[in-house]
């Protein structure tokens, strides 16, 4: 008999929880409400929130403004760069700023070691992360756009051979917070075989609730035969844990919506297990149980007529 279990450590992180509470809250009022960029990287959750009058802008919108006195910006989770917060107060925004504490302290961390290194004349930052992500963005914008972004041990080794990250300067190393621990970890040890420790300071600035996720997911894929993975696309977070997912369960398959699932992904006796990223809302991942467990009176059919060679 097909069952189905939902990870009980998936779901909004503590950020996006603020974050869409604030909205809900200002939106109460009637009142329209802008958010600089998704709020969250799921549509069904973005609908939902658009329904109670969340107007969604990009920075593109942002530039094209000229007066938006009365109205109210909120940043999200992710954070902006100083500029962003500069810009919109000028055209007249009220600010609503959800970004994530542990976002706020990385930020602190990051534009204090900038200013030391300008202070003395010598050093590098260096961010691993996602080249373009909205909370990467913020992060370079605390070093006036000085900070070195990698994506990965191969791209770090070819920013190295090009002599853009230099191997005789104090450098400051830092993550994104959703990045993988693993990962983070294989790129720093590679840097302090090129380097050494005398010039090399390692930061430790992953989310704690992202870092004890990796582990507990991973647990959580070896249990189930199969794994429905529920996040947006575009979830930065949500790549990086489904394909946490595939690394110990082949049969992982990364949604956005019911929609998209197969009922021949299926066999009658599967041990299924629902699970998502952050920016994964609880009741999506009940809609998606709910909907797999009513396959479960047409899958025995389904192998019957087609048994497995």
């Amino acid at each position: 008999m097909l069952t189905v279990d939902i990870d009980s450590n998936s779901g909004f992180c503590a950020g996006v929880i603020k974050a869409i509470s604030k909205a809900e809250d200002f939106l109460k009022s009637g009142r329209r409400l802008y958010s600089l960029g998704a709020i969250v990287h799921n549509d069904a959750e973005l609908n939902r929130l658009n329904e109670k009058g969340l107007v969604t802008i990009d920075k593109e919108d942002l530039e094209e403004m000229v007066d938006a006195h009365g109205e109210v910006l909120l940043i999200r989770a992710h954070g902006e760069p100083p500029h962003t917060y500069s810009q919109a107060e000028s055209l007249g925004f009220k600010i609503i700023d959800c970004t994530c504490q542990v976002v706020l302290q990385l930020q602190k961390r990051i534009r204090e070691a900038h200013e030391k290194h300008v202070t003395e004349g010598k050093g590098q930052i260096i961010i691993f992360g996602k080249i373009g992500h909205a909370e990467v963005l913020g992060l370079v914008g605390q070093t006036g756009g000085d900070a070195i972004v990698v994506e990965n041990i191969m791209m770090m080794e070819e920013l190295i051979e090009d002599g853009t990250i230099r191997l005789d300067v104090p450098t400051e190393v830092f993550s994104q917070t959703t990045k993988s621990p693993a990962e983070y970890s294989r790129l720093c040890e590679r840097l302090e075989e090129e380097m050494g420790k005398g010039l090399l300071n390692i930061h430790k600035t992953i989310c704690s609730q992202v870092a004890t996720r990796h582990e507990k997911l991973a647990k959580f894929a070896l249990e189930h035969d199969i794994i429905i993975f529920v996040s947006g696309k575009a979830s930065s977070n949500g790549k990086v844990l489904c394909d946490l997912c595939k690394s110990v369960n082949i049969r992982s398959y990364h949604i956005d919506s019911v929609s998209e699932i197969k009922r021949e992904w299926f066999r009658a006796d599967d041990k299924v297990g629902v699970c998502g990223a952050t920016s994964t809302p609880k009741w999506l991942l009940e809609e998606v149980s709910e909907y797999i467990l009513d396959l479960n009176k047409y899958v025995p059919a389904w192998e019957e007529k087609f048994p497995e060679a």
